[in-house]
């Protein structure tokens, strides 16, 4: 199906440029120009699909379902599925948190949908597709999912509400559900394609600079470092090579967009593809800039607990990869 991108990058690096086959400066470059093209376009396609189904399912409306249906124990899988559709960074977290806890939502379903909104949305399901292919991108979707599913129900069962903030504490006991009902929506798709549109042009922009970036990056990897090169230490044969990833990606921050083509490529390289999803995982849904920002609504301890389960439930996620694949 990218065959002609593979041809046009070919022509550009080695017919226009003239530069020579094998050579790092044009593999580096062959494989920017190739993975720019066909990431751009899936991720295109992805974002204007799901601004579709993100038309539908607004965080407003989100927030009012999942804190009035009676869903007998499967609110933090719906809480997580909504975060599918309704696409968040990691630092958008705070405002999220305090409006969840307005609407009266239990803790754990809160942290269902706000692990599950960074890691699993439009740009991650496009950059995989085009970096994985569909087989990875259903298993990464569904282990993204049941990871925003499983946390909420530990963080749930552990109750941890004693440990938010005092001003968060003080919006609990005031915190009156709404009572008004959501008005059923009736505009046409017609009439919402326009916006659809807008926003579509808007998250493409904003990702863009991520992305060229990440392939840039990736792609020196790619033409520079050997094949292999990475197995010595973290192949599969080291049990700690997971943890170790994980670890090491909490200091880091940035979003898919940015850190899946690093991830591809460090496959190629020769770590298992469990290790490389648990770095992006750590990177995406765990970073120190987050802990900072939910500072304000968590206790240290709060916050030490959540990235703990969040954490091990990323390596379990590792080392199931690894299985698989």
């Amino acid at each position: 199906m990218f065959d002609w991108i593979q041809q046009l990058a070919d022509w550009l690096v080695f017919e226009l440029l003239k530069l020579k086959s094998g050579d790092h400066l044009a593999e580096a470059l062959n494989f920017f120009i190739y993975d720019s093209i066909k990431i751009l376009l899936l991720v295109f396609v992805i974002i204007f699909f799901m601004g579709i189904v993100n038309s539908y399912f607004p965080v407003e409306k989100v927030r009012n379902y999942l804190s009035r249906k009676k869903l007998y124990g499967f609110e933090y899988l719906m809480a997580s599925l909504f975060g599918v559709v309704t696409p968040f960074c990691s630092c958008s977290s705070v405002p999220l948190f305090i409006g969840f806890v307005k609407g009266g939502i239990p803790l754990g379903v809160t942290f269902a949908f706000l692990i599950t909104s960074p890691l699993v949305n439009e740009v991650a399901i496009g950059l995989f597709i085009g970096l994985f292919g569909i087989k990875t991108t259903i298993i990464y979707v569904v282990s993204g999912v049941l990871l925003g599913t499983i946390s909420g129900i530990i963080l749930q069962k552990l109750k941890l509400e004693k440990y938010l903030s005092p001003w968060v504490k003080q919006v609990l006991e005031n915190s009156q559900k709404e009572t008004e009902q959501f008005e059923a929506a009736h505009t046409s798709l017609k009439d919402r394609l326009p916006s659809i549109w807008k926003e579509t042009k808007t998250i493409l922009m904003g990702i863009l600079p991520y992305v060229l970036v990440g392939i840039a990056i990736g792609g020196l990897m790619h033409g520079y470092i050997p094949e292999g090169f990475f197995e010595k230490y973290m192949g599969k044969d080291n049990w700690f090579a997971v943890p170790a990833a994980t670890i090491l990606a909490v200091p880091m921050y940035s979003n898919a967009s940015g850190i899946l083509p690093v991830a591809q490529v460090l496959v190629s390289k020769g770590i298992p593809l469990g290790t490389a999803i648990a770095f992006m995982m750590g990177v995406v849904g765990l970073s120190l800039p987050e802990a900072m920002l939910l500072k304000k609504v968590m206790t240290l301890k709060l916050i030490a607990i959540f990235f703990f389960v969040v954490t091990l439930c990323i390596i379990i996620s590792g080392y199931i990869f690894n299985i698989i694949f």
